[in-house]
């Protein structure tokens, strides 16, 4: 075993590094001043991106984080997150996979919350 996690967060704007497995991005809109060819994504999967009613009361407050996560996860119970946070669940069960952010904050993002998620399950970590 590398060590290296088998699902990570990262940012759309850092290169693909060695073990990032399938690069997803999980944002809702568009990775601004990011070209398709510089983003080098396997995927991109906005179904999964928190609504933006969720994303606007959470404006990345490092305080809101923990309640972010929490309402965020019931948001993902929803046919379409569901659907979208199976197709994931899929990814992951094949090799290693790199959930990506535009933001800077990844380790307080939806990204996270996604890794964080995808890892709790058997098989994953």
């Amino acid at each position: 075993m590398s060590g290296l996690p088998r699902i990570r967060a990262g940012r759309v704007y850092d290169p693909r590094a060695a073990g990032d497995g399938a690069r997803i991005l999980v944002d809702r809109l568009w990775p601004r001043g990011l070209t398709t060819s510089r983003a080098d994504l396997d995927g991109w999967c906005r179904q999964v991106a928190p609504s933006a009613a969720l994303r606007s009361w959470y404006g990345h407050v490092p305080a809101r984080f923990a309640e972010f996560g929490r309402r965020y996860r019931t948001e993902l119970r929803e046919p379409e997150g569901a659907a979208a946070l199976q197709r994931l669940r899929d990814l992951a069960q094949q090799g290693p996979l790199c959930l990506l952010t535009a933001t800077r904050a990844v380790g307080i993002s939806q990204a996270a919350v996604l890794a964080d998620l995808l890892a709790e399950e058997p098989g994953n970590g």
